[in-house]
């Protein structure tokens, strides 16, 4: 890989220097393997160690199909599905990949013994499949995650819709955490060119998801003057949805853990923070089996205390079973809760009367579509929006990086270098860069 390397890092490298590179017939990957799914059978979910079922080894170079590109991987990002995909849960990607493998003849390529994990990339356009316009080597780019068909009528309105819909390195292969990656080219959207690889690499995924949850149309629609009630708001979702409710004219009511990442909040200019460390909200009992209203109530009362007696005008929800009955109690009537994620647990329960009385609407959001996603990223490459990077591994690191996704043991998002031999890497905008440096820099070391 290093010839492509030094392209990459030479400045003078045209399209047509790339495209006459070589692309290697292997490469290395992080990937977790079919033999592997019940190694941790009987374990509880914190006690499957990723570091244990993540593997970095070679893969074969998938064969390259219309309408998609090859990139040349410099950083990537580690994402709750990679920790997901590596424990085995709640299902096997496995059956993923055996599902499309099966829609034709080209995505028979994922259905393989292993699956090549990541949804996050930075890097360099290597090659483009045939119908390919848009893009040609050379290109510096991010990518997101949708990965789509588009051949029946359900996706045209809104890409998310798609019938064969699916997440990039999640339920396809040949994802990110790897020296090269293989993607549709209706993935790709510019880098920033104020950012490194690593910095650049690291919103892909929340970012856009934080966007369509709260802002689109398809989410909570979000306008100046709502009241955002965010769950874990300095983390790789929450700390986008503090810097979109802020850029967007909203009042964000972040909720944190404890007192360092209450300052994240605040630095980002958030108010309004509540520390569950210190309030103690029990809203379920010991055993995890009923719930305690009096601890909505409770939970209700401190956001009015802050806002001055008013109540939330969308929820911003990825927690799941642990906090959603709260989260449906403490919207106002006429409100939305929006959720993207169940961490805590799929088996939400809230009390119904709370819902339908009060005229409050749960909206499902998944991702983002290539538009939301576009716009998402052109936020960041004009620095109103900025990347929550805490901390940055190297590849063969991925197993220890996903543990502490895995175990809550980071803030903001965890990059993975690839391809990039070093941190700092990759800026070409270096104004732009220095006048929005401490908002980058704000979860480093954290």
């Amino acid at each position: 890989m290093q010839h492509i390397l030094d392209a990459i890092q030479a400045d003078d490298a045209t399209s047509q220097d790339f495209a006459a590179l070589e692309i290697p017939k292997s490469y290395r990957a992080a990937y977790v393997r079919k033999e592997d799914v019940d190694m941790f059978e009987g374990l509880t979910s914190r006690e499957k160690d990723p570091r244990k079922s993540i593997h970095i080894g070679e893969v074969d170079t998938p064969e390259l199909g219309p309408g998609e590109a090859i990139v040349a991987v410099m950083a990537s990002a580690i994402n709750y599905n990679t920790v997901w995909t590596s424990i085995f849960e709640p299902v096997s990607t496995f059956g993923f990949l055996e599902r499309y493998g099966r829609v034709s003849e080209l995505t028979k390529r994922h259905d393989l013994p292993y699956h090549v994990v990541g949804s996050d990339l930075s890097g360099v356009v290597l090659a483009v499949g045939p119908g390919v316009t848009r893009w040609k080597a050379g290109d510096r780019v991010v990518a997101h995650c949708l990965s789509v068909e588009l051949e029946g009528p359900d996706g045209h309105d809104d890409a998310m819709m798609d019938t064969e819909q699916r997440i990039w390195g999640f339920e396809t292969n040949f994802g990110g955490l790897a020296d090269l990656a293989l993607v549709k080219a209706n993935q790709l959207m510019p880098k920033p060119e104020h950012l490194t690889w690593e910095e650049a690499a690291s919103p892909g995924l929340v970012n856009c998801t934080a966007y369509r949850q709260l802002v689109s149309k398809n989410g909570g629609a979000m306008k100046q003057g709502d009241n955002v009630l965010i769950w874990g708001a300095s983390g790789g979702l929450g700390g986008f949805a503090t810097q979109y409710a802020l850029n967007g004219g909203a009042t964000p009511v972040c909720v944190v853990s404890n007192e360092e990442k209450a300052q994240i909040a605040r630095s980002m200019g958030a108010e309004l923070v509540i520390n569950r460390s210190e309030e103690d909200y029990k809203f379920w009992n010991e055993e995890n089996t009923a719930q305690n209203p009096k601890e909505w109530k409770r939970f209700g009362a401190k956001i009015r205390e802050l806002t001055g007696g008013e109540d939330i005008d969308i929820v911003f929800e990825h927690p799941g079973r642990e906090t959603f009955g709260a989260s449906v109690f403490v919207t106002r009537k006429g409100g939305t809760i929006t959720t993207c994620a169940s961490t805590s647990g799929y088996m939400h329960e809230y009390d119904n009367r709370y819902l339908w009385m009060n005229l409050k609407r749960i909206v499902s959001s998944h991702f983002a579509n290539y538009r939301e996603s576009w716009e998402a990223n052109r936020l960041v490459a004009q620095g109103k929006i900025h990347p929550t990077l805490s901390k940055t591994y190297a590849l063969e690191e991925v197993g220890q990086a996903s543990l502490d996704v895995h175990k809550n043991a980071h803030q903001g998002k965890v990059g993975v270098l690839c391809l990039s031999p070093e941190e700092g890497l990759g800026v070409r905008n270096h104004e732009l860069r220095e006048k929005h440096l401490p908002a980058i820099n704000r979860f480093r070391g954290v």
